[in-house]
């Protein structure tokens, strides 16, 4: 006897769509050019008005908590948290169970993701000196950052047809491409600790780490210890997305109790709407409105040398990074790209890791805050995420084309390819 599974309701069906990478990568695009579109309106005093609105409080009784921030802030600090949540989630799924669980497999784009964070960042310094700007090496870290929702979103829309295991390659590059990203947020990017908030949030991760792993984790007690969580790592002087990263890897990523799916899994299915549908594109809204109408107009801002600096980092230095430190590496050591995979299929890839995006607008603003390269910084991401973008569906469609080889990985044997991108229905969602 056949039983078939109910059909899924609105609501899941809602959230299977803002899960898939292509509609993240659309929402991001959406809300950053509607930001762009108010902020150059003649009614972008409203919009300036929204972002710098102050919400929240500046003390709990006697206890100050420091905690009324202008609306962006929140964007930046508050909901973006909930994005490194995920993302720490799924590193801790990668480093237990998936590609990262294995050095050997994972060790090419591993690799790959530390020259494509070294030559964007030498690059950037390189023209700021060539054009004399000493004074914005500070965002040296801008264009070093990879977009992991818009890189994937693209390849699933322009990657069909190639072996799957080049979107497995993306992954795990743009998955330490973030790590990396966190550890030099953490480090270059604070300015001050202090200590006994950082202790309390410690304390606060530690008994979020013993409840998510119990038999039956309840909501109504994990909210509320991420929150202080995060509140005290705000007032710790460490980037409060950090919390959210730690958090994330508290939770198991191998199945316990008796469960069919691991809890990095089951928290990824539930959370993940809400950072693709709502946290990023907020925060992309606030992080992108940048007026060129004001000043000396759009040609003074697109001239600063930090423009170009950025997006040559994001454009050439991802792609010179990512693909000639694999080329160096797969022919002085033994280590081999996965079965399918060339040399020539991390052309695309080279490009889509210059889509930075989410974390290069948060590095720039930990970078310029409201100085004079601020505006010119995120026009420079803008500008060159949506080069990247384009070049990478370019050569996509391009390497698709071009035929196979029998050993495209020069290991010695016969590829073995049983996946391709976009075989099946629901691709789009991991």
């Amino acid at each position: 006897m056949i039983i078939n599974a109910p059909a899924p309701t609105r609501v899941q069906r809602l959230r299977t769509w803002i899960s898939r990478e292509t509609t993240g990568g659309a929402l991001l695009i959406g809300a950053a050019f509607l930001a762009l579109l108010w902020a150059n309106s003649p009614w972008r005093d409203a919009y300036e008005t929204l972002s710098d609105t102050v919400v929240g409080p500046a003390a709990i009784g006697p206890l100050p908590v420091h905690l009324d921030l202008p609306l962006s802030a929140w964007a930046a600090d508050g909901l973006l948290a909930i994005f490194f949540f995920v993302v720490g989630v799924e590193l801790k799924q990668e480093f237990v169970a998936g590609s990262l669980r294995n050095p050997k497999e994972a060790g090419v784009p591993m690799i790959a993701a530390v020259g494509g964070m070294a030559v964007p960042a030498l690059i950037y310094v390189g023209t700021l000196l060539a054009l004399g700007d000493s004074r914005a090496l500070h965002g040296w870290a801008i264009p070093t950052a990879t977009d992991i929702a818009f890189a994937v979103g693209v390849l699933a829309i322009f990657g069909r047809g190639l072996p799957a295991a080049i979107r497995t390659f993306l992954l795990t590059l743009a998955v330490v491409d973030d790590l990396l990203a966190i550890v030099v947020i953490a480090i270059f990017y604070t300015s001050e600790i202090h200590w006994l908030s950082l202790l309390g949030t410690l304390v606060c991760v530690a008994l979020f780490w013993w409840h998510v792993r119990s038999r039956g984790p309840r909501w109504f007690v994990l909210l509320p210890l991420a929150i202080v969580a995060w509140a005290l790592m705000h007032a710790s002087g460490i980037h409060a997305t950090i919390a959210g990263v730690l958090l994330g890897f508290t939770v198991p990523a191998i199945a316990m109790h008796g469960e069919a799916r691991s809890r990095t899994a089951q928290y990824e299915h539930r959370i993940k709407p809400v950072s693709s549908g709502f946290a990023l594109p907020v925060f992309a809204f606030f992080a992108a409105g940048v007026s060129l109408l004001d000043g000396d107009g759009p040609g003074a801002v697109i001239g600063q040398p930090v423009v170009a600096a950025i997006a040559a980092g994001l454009v050439l230095g991802k792609l010179v990074g990512v693909l000639g430190t694999t080329a160096l590496i797969t022919r002085i050591t033994p280590l081999r790209l996965p079965d399918g995979i060339g040399v020539r299929d991390l052309l695309p890839v080279g490009f889509l890791a210059g889509i930075g995006f989410t974390v290069s607008l948060l590095i720039s603003e930990l970078s310029f805050g409201d100085s004079e390269h601020a505006d010119g910084a995120k026009i420079a991401i803008l500008g060159g995420s949506v080069v990247a973008a384009i070049l990478g569906a370019v050569s996509l469609r391009w390497d698709a084309r071009r035929a196979r080889t029998a050993d495209m990985n020069l290991d010695g044997r016969a590829d073995e390819v049983r996946e391709y991108i976009g075989d099946a229905k629901d691709r789009e969602t991991h």
